[in-house]
């Protein structure tokens, strides 16, 4: 019987099945390479577009910001102008009231009867003046009392004057302004 010797053709079939297996692991490991290659930009594209994102919603903040500093400057400058005029408006209200209570000054002043200085802190007015005689100066307070503009007066010194007004008596009194109500408004 013929020998035959089948070792060159396991050889050759297990050379011909290493190269297939080299082969496979080369275009596994080409594939796995352009896997990792396709995940890594995608995920780097994924990245960029994610920060061209946060990069606008930054934009758009900094401007809202801006927009709101203007907002809040603009609420200032419009509760300041508000302020001025609720300032001129009172003001305005004010002024028949001042009017109305130097007329009402002139209208209480009893003859023999005189003012030196007035001076008004707030609603109180501090009158220094000069009179005839104390039932003057008595009359001046009830006439106070009865006005509708003046209420409380407090005579708080009453002397004799000086030598140049030698028969006058010297008073000081303070007493508060009120404005009355107008007629025929009902609260």
């Amino acid at each position: 019987m013929a020998t035959i010797n089948l070792r060159p053709w396991r050889e050759e079939l297990r050379a011909e099945k290493q190269k297939q297996f080299i082969t496979m692991i080369l275009g596994a490991a080409i594939i796995a390479a352009g896997l990792t290659f396709l995940w890594s930009s995608n995920l780097d594209n994924r990245i960029a577009y994610q920060q061209s994102r946060n990069a606008y919603i930054e934009s758009a903040t900094k401007k809202l910001d801006e927009q709101i500093r203007e907002i809040e400057s603009l609420k200032s400058k419009r509760d300041e102008l508000l302020a001025r005029m609720k300032v001129i408006q009172d003001l305005q209200g004010k002024r028949p009231v001042i009017v109305r209570a130097f007329d009402e000054l002139v209208r209480t002043l009893p003859d023999g009867l005189f003012y030196t200085d007035l001076k008004k802190s707030g609603d109180k007015l501090s009158i220094v003046g000069m009179a005839e005689s104390n039932s003057r100066v008595s009359t001046l307070m009830r006439q106070f009392d009865e006005s509708d503009w003046f209420t409380n007066p407090n005579l708080s010194n009453v002397s004799s004057a000086d030598s140049r007004r030698s028969g006058y008596s010297q008073f000081t009194m303070t007493v508060k302004q009120q404005t009355p109500e107008p007629e025929g408004e009902d609260k």
